[in-house]
């Protein structure tokens, strides 16, 4: 079995050994730079499924390095998280407009990373190199949806929806921990449909969350929604 490659960027070694320890105990093949510039040559040279920065390194801050991530051709299926101390809202919208997939806060509890992990390498995965045998079928723990059928069960359960509301969950659910933007989410689920109001998309996500329960759907604030495959 191919060992997924995950590049690890910190200014700080206790906590990339920290990481890297718990990763390889994972069976992953672990990579670390200490600084931005070191990060892209790494990069490059790897190819990693997954990129964990920090946001203040020397050198090169995080943003500015997913900004020069985005920009290789060869590492576009790259998924790229920033594990970082600052919850300031800004810095992650920074963090969002420069390319990256999620935004992991640190301290954190190394199943909860894992856990973390593993869910973005899922998306890694239906980019391209690991495609699911059934295509139409996204499946988690207790969420099956059958994009062919237009069906959605929970715990057994079959949940009737809506065209829209099954468009909206069937977008966020194809690539878990991705933010999508309302301008995306807009384009792919209404496309050229009229649309009445700005609140279309908060309206419709409520009624997703009132029948599917509020865990999955995550709202990041002044940039769109997230699925989220697990908060513990």
């Amino acid at each position: 079995m191919i060992k997924q490659k995950i590049l690890l960027v910190d200014d700080e070694s206790d906590i990339l050994e920290f990481l890297e320890y718990n990763l390889n105990k994972e069976g992953f093949e672990v990579y670390t730079a200490l600084n931005g510039l070191d990060a892209l040559l790494v990069a490059k040279q790897v190819k990693p499924a997954l990129i964990i920065l920090d946001v203040m390194m020397p050198e090169m801050d995080g943003i500015e390095t997913c900004e020069e991530i985005r920009k290789v051709p060869e590492l576009s299926g790259s998924v790229i998280a920033f594990l970082t101390a600052r919850n300031e809202d800004y810095s992650q919208i920074a963090g969002f407009e420069a390319g990256a997939d999620d935004y992991i806060n640190k301290p954190i509890k190394p199943k909860v990373f894992i856990s973390r992990v593993k869910a973005l390498l899922k998306r890694y995965a239906r980019g391209g190199e690991l495609m699911q045998e059934n295509e139409h079928i996204i499946s988690f723990e207790n969420l099956i949806i059958n994009t062919e059928n237009h069906q959605v069960e929970l715990n057994g359960i079959s949940i009737e929806l809506p065209r829209k509301e099954f468009k909206l969950i069937a977008l966020l659910a194809s690539k878990p921990d991705k933010v999508f933007t309302r301008e995306e989410i807009y384009e792919k689920v209404w496309g050229n449909d009229v649309v009445v109001g700005d609140r279309t998309i908060d309206v419709h996500i409520r009624k997703l969350r009132e029948k599917i329960g509020n865990e999955f759907i995550k709202t990041i604030k002044g940039v769109g929604y997230k699925f989220v495959i697990s908060n513990t």
